[in-house]
């Protein structure tokens, strides 16, 4: 195929950035999209250009690392990662656009590179358990209902990519903090810290100036894991207890 893509080129946080248009040629259909910006970044290499800068690691749809908007689509329009997004999903003469995710709470660090640190301290603030650590549990020690497991396992599927900030108007990010929530809240372990563990994660949440939910339900569309909206639901309600208990 021949495409061309417009990249998001920006030299560090404090640069004004711009679109900026580069013409490939024969693009393989079997190239991963990230396979296509390597192709990209040889050439440009060559070229003594400056390579276009962007997040990878596992290049299986695991890590979560690999977050663009990629013609206005969070991680493209396919509902996966953009590592596992190919480009026989284009077609030949395609212009396609490639953007940073845009939120104030994932500032640009470089190109396509940005800053999801609020992410990290979001987990720091409530994300985890107190059960004491070592050899593994034999798992029928602790029986937890069918239902609460399938439903943790779903919530726990959420790779932190950021997808569901991006796609949202507002901004927020309640997706990913409900699953993280979610998971923990439903396992036997996580029930001695679920009262604090909700209003110290929302609370790290809005300080970190994410928006609000107001269910439009962009960010369960866009999710590449399929985390479901009415997770956002669970934190509601496990919020709504701890406030209760907090006015007791």
């Amino acid at each position: 195929m021949k495409i061309t893509v417009r990249v998001w080129r920006q030299a560090n946080p404090s640069a004004k950035g711009a679109m900026v248009g580069y013409d490939l040629e024969d693009v393989s259909e079997h190239m991963s999209f990230l396979e296509m910006l390597d192709v990209l970044n040889e050439r440009l290499t060559l070229e003594g250009e400056e390579p276009i800068a962007f997040d990878s690691d596992c290049r299986e749809g695991i890590c979560g690392m690999c977050g663009v908007v990629i013609n206005g689509l969070a991680h493209g329009p396919e509902r996966t990662t953009t590592c596992q997004l190919h480009m026989r999903t284009f077609n030949d003469g395609d212009v396609i656009d490639v953007e940073p995710w845009r939120a104030s709470s994932f500032p640009v660090v470089k190109d396509l590179v940005v800053d999801r640190g609020a992410f990290d301290r979001i987990i720091q603030a409530g994300g985890y358990i107190s059960a004491p650590t070592g050899s593994a549990p034999e798992a029928n020690n602790l029986p937890v209902p069918k239902e609460d497991a399938d439903r943790a396992f779903e919530a726990a599927a959420c790779i932190s990519c950021g997808a569901c900030v991006a796609a949202c108007p507002n901004g927020s990010a309640m997706l990913f903090t409900a699953a993280k929530i979610t998971h923990l809240g439903l396992l036997p372990q996580g029930q001695p810290e679920r009262t604090a563990r909700v209003l110290s994660m929302v609370e790290q949440h809005d300080q970190e100036g994410f928006g609000n939910c107001t269910n439009i339900g962009e960010c369960t569309a866009a999710c590449p894991k399929g985390i479901p909206l009415e997770t956002i639901s669970r934190l509601n309600r496990d919020l709504l207890g701890a406030l209760a208990k907090g006015k007791d």
